[in-house]
């Protein structure tokens, strides 16, 4: 999933720095990330995992960092999967 959301951060974040070297910590604002290209990020993610990212998660804490936006997918794919 990692690698994954790295890749899709490449491609849609327009970050300045190489998403391969954030931290899973490192501030993606302070990166360069814009509410525009959340708004990118957010479909792409939507997209691939194949979820749908509530209203309630739409928010900048969601979007802070690698691990935040892991917590949110990974929250998001066990909700899909059967009990």
């Amino acid at each position: 999933m990692n690698e994954t959301l790295r890749r899709i951060l490449a491609q849609h974040g327009k970050l300045a720095v190489d998403a391969a070297s954030l931290g899973e910590t490192d501030d993606l604002y302070a990166a360069g990330l814009t509410s525009f290209a959340t708004v990118q990020l957010m479909l792409a993610i939507e997209d691939a995992f194949d979820i749908e990212i509530p209203d309630r998660l739409l928010n900048r804490r969601t979007f802070a960092s690698l691990a935040a936006l892991e917590s949110c997918v990974a929250g998001l794919v066990g909700e899909k999967e059967p009990a």
